[in-house]
């Protein structure tokens, strides 16, 4: 499943899938989601590297509500990562909590193998698992119920999203924490007017995606529709919700060339969603936006910055 952590709804970044996938599911995850939501033929191996830089740039917003994660669930014994992508997150929260074991959940084995290897190289090894399979049925794999299960975009992957739920929170330990990531806003890369085309591309963008988003989620097997407001659903599954708080990540004009790199892979993943749906006005403003040999283009220009809210829902378990 991997997330990005993903990627964006912002649907389009990858979850940290994301999958965050490193995914913004809206900068494409994520474990998003570039492995925009389409999980049919996708080459993780490829992938990887785009989810890993996305999830890396948002690093500083997941350690900032890591540590809000901290301060609610203390010292908790075993921590899942559920859509980890390539782990990014999951090693931030073995840092964040040094008396943990972390297991790192994922569809895709690729992904995970480049999960054990940031765990070797930043000395968590020895408290760092991973677990293959396909949410929510591969936690019933997992070897004694989570203290905390962070689950970042992974979720708007699985046609039911509230049996979903109630499968995360069944893995939970009494007293235990799920922090779900989803909703969230929209990346903004450019001003409104930039001074090539008309005026408002990334709104025109967004309600695309948003459509597309939609189409994606009625094709995933065993669809259901649901009213996405998170604090209800995880009531719903017989969790208490305990809070919600957004985080930003603020990158501003002249931002950096990671976050550059990061704003056209994930409208490269748009405009291949989303392209034919656009007039052609905005499909060739979009595509001299993406031209690396465009002065105009986000590689080049002095106006592009960063701006990413991330929106995470915490709910306990009964003691």
């Amino acid at each position: 499943m991997a997330h990005d952590h993903h990627d964006e709804h912002g649907h389009h970044d990858q979850h940290g899938h994301d999958k965050q996938h490193g995914h913004d599911k809206r900068d494409g995850h994520e474990k998003r989601h570039g492995h925009h939501h389409d999980h049919t033929d996708i080459d993780w191996a490829e992938m990887a590297p785009v989810m890993e830089e996305q999830a890396e740039l948002y690093a500083p917003l997941y350690e900032r509500a890591a540590a809000w994660l901290a301060k609610r669930q203390t010292e908790p014994g075993l921590v899942v990562d559920a859509g980890s992508g390539p782990g990014v997150v999951s090693c931030l929260l073995a840092d964040t909590f040094p008396g943990a074991r972390v297991v790192a959940v994922d569809g895709s084995e690729p992904l995970l193998e480049r999960a054990r290897d940031r765990a070797g190289r930043l000395g968590v090894a020895d408290r760092f698992g991973t677990l293959a399979g396909e949410l929510p049925g591969v936690l019933a794999d997992l070897d004694y119920p989570a203290d905390l299960l962070w689950a970042s975009w992974s979720l708007h992957h699985l046609g039911d999203q509230k049996a979903a739920l109630a499968a995360f929170a069944d893995r939970l330990a009494p007293g235990g924490t799920l922090a779900l990531l989803e909703g969230s806003l929209p990346t903004r890369y450019l001003p409104r007017d930039i001074g090539i085309g008309r005026p408002g591309l990334q709104a025109r963008l967004d309600a695309l995606h948003e459509d597309w988003f939609t189409e994606m989620r009625a094709a995933l097997p065993g669809t259901v529709d649901v009213v996405e407001d998170w604090p209800a659903l995880l009531t719903s599954v017989g969790l208490r919700h305990t809070g919600t708080r957004s985080f930003l990540l603020d990158l501003p004009a002249p931002t950096t060339d990671r976050a550059r790199h990061v704003a056209v892979a994930t409208l490269s993943r748009i405009r291949d969603a989303v392209g034919e749906r656009l007039d052609a006005e905005d499909r060739a403003t979009l595509d001299r936006l993406l031209d690396p040999d465009d002065k105009a283009s986000i590689h080049h220009r002095p106006d592009v910055f960063f701006l990413a809210a991330r929106t995470v829902h915490t709910a306990v378990r009964g003691v």
